[in-house]
C-alpha cells in the first residue's frame, strides 16, 4: 500500500505544484500524471574516499547509512520511478573501487533493484554511463523484478505528459538547462547543496540543509535563450516556471550559504534566475526570502 501523500511545503496554502517535499527528508515527491518519482540530488557516493585524496581527510565511509535511507525512503513513498538530479557519485573521474563498490551494492540492493531510475548526469558523474548502463549489444535483462536505468546529459529532460502544465523538468544545475526543461510547470535542480547558516542570541550558530523555491527570472533565461520560449517574449503573459532547488542527500558535503551575502552561488543562472526565492528548512518550515534569513 503507498502512503499517504506528504503535506505540501506551504502550509495554510494552495499547493502551488505537484512537486512536493518528503517532510523530514532531502527529497520530492513529483506527480507526473501516469506515475510518481521520487527526486534526489547529489548523492556523492565514495565522498569519504574524495576526502581522503583530495583533502588528506580521513573519515570512515557512511555507505551503508546512504543506502539505508535512500532505501527506507523509496520503501517509505513507494515512487514508480527514481530521479537522480546529478552528482551520484563524488570522483569527477573513473570512480574507484570503493566509489564504484558503493554504487554496485546500491543498485544491486532492494527495493532500488526493482525500480525505474532516471540518471541526470551531473559535473561529478564523469563518464558514468560506460559502466553502469549495461554494454551495447548486452541483451536486456529478462527479470521482471529489475527496473529500467536511464542516464542522461546534465542539462535535463521534462518528465510527465506533453501537456506542459503537468510537466516537471529536472536537470542538475551545473550548466543551462535544456529548452525541454525550460518549457515545463516546473523546474527542480541540485548543484547548489542550498544551506543556511543560523544563529541565536548567544552568539552560537548551526548550518541547516534548505529547499529554495520561487520562479525563473526570465532576464538572464532571455539573455542566453533568447525568446524561442512563451514565457521568455519580452511582452510575454506566460508565467514564469517554477524553481525547486533541491538540498543535498549526502549531509556531509557542505554547500552554498544562501543567505550570507559574501556567498557566490555554482550555478550560472543563480541567484539572478531565482526571483521571489524563499528558503524552506527540510521539516517544512517557512524561512522566507533566502537572502534575509
Amino acid at each position: 500500500m503507498r502512503d499517504s501523500r506528504p503535506p505540501d511545503i506551504h502550509e495554510n496554502e494552495t499547493p502551488a505544484t505537484h512537486v512536493e517535499p518528503v517532510p523530514g527528508q532531502p527529497a520530492a515527491l513529483a506527480d507526473l500524471g501516469t506515475e510518481r518519482a521520487l527526486l534526489v540530488a547529489d548523492y556523492h557516493a565514495g565522498y569519504e574516499a574524495g576526502l581522503r585524496y583530495e583533502r588528506g581527510v580521513d573519515v570512515p565511509s557512511h555507505a551503508p547509512e546512504r543506502r539505508d535511507r535512500l532505501s527506507s525512503l523509496i520503501e517509505r513513498t513507494d515512487p514508480d520511478r527514481l530521479v537522480v538530479l546529478g552528482d551520484l557519485m563524488h570522483s569527477i573521474v573513473d570512480p574507484g573501487g570503493a566509489e564504484r563498490g558503493e554504487l554496485e551494492v546500491l543498485f544491486e540492493s532492494e527495493p532500488l533493484r526493482s525500480l525505474d531510475v532516471t540518471i541526470v548526469k551531473g559535473n561529478h558523474d564523469g563518464v558514468i554511463e560506460t559502466w553502469l548502463e549495461p554494454a551495447d549489444g548486452a541483451a536486456p535483462s529478462t527479470d521482471s523484478q529489475t527496473g529500467s536505468l536511464t542516464i542522461v546529459s546534465g542539462d535535463g529532460i521534462a518528465l510527465g505528459p506533453d501537456d506542459s502544465e503537468r510537466s516537471v523538468g529536472v536537470c542538475h544545475g551545473h550548466t543551462w538547462p535544456s529548452r525541454a526543461v525550460l518549457d515545463s510547470s516546473v523546474v527542480c535542480l541540485g548543484h547548489e547543496h542550498p544551506c543556511v547558516r543560523l544563529e541565536d542570541e548567544v552568539g552560537g550558530s548551526r548550518v541547516e540543509r534548505v529547499w529554495l523555491r520561487g520562479r525563473l527570472d526570465p532576464d538572464p533565461f532571455r539573455d542566453h535563450f533568447g525568446t524561442t520560449l512563451p514565457w521568455l517574449a519580452d511582452d510575454s503573459r506566460a508565467e514564469p516556471p517554477q524553481i525547486i532547488v533541491l538540498p543535498a542527500f549526502n549531509e556531509l558535503v557542505g554547500g552554498t550559504w544562501v543567505n550570507l551575502p559574501e556567498q557566490s552561488f555554482l550555478s550560472p543562472f543563480l541567484p539572478d534566475g531565482l526571483a521571489d526565492g524563499e528558503a524552506y528548512l527540510l521539516d517544512g518550515t517557512r524561512l522566507g526570502p533566502y537572502e534575509s534569513v
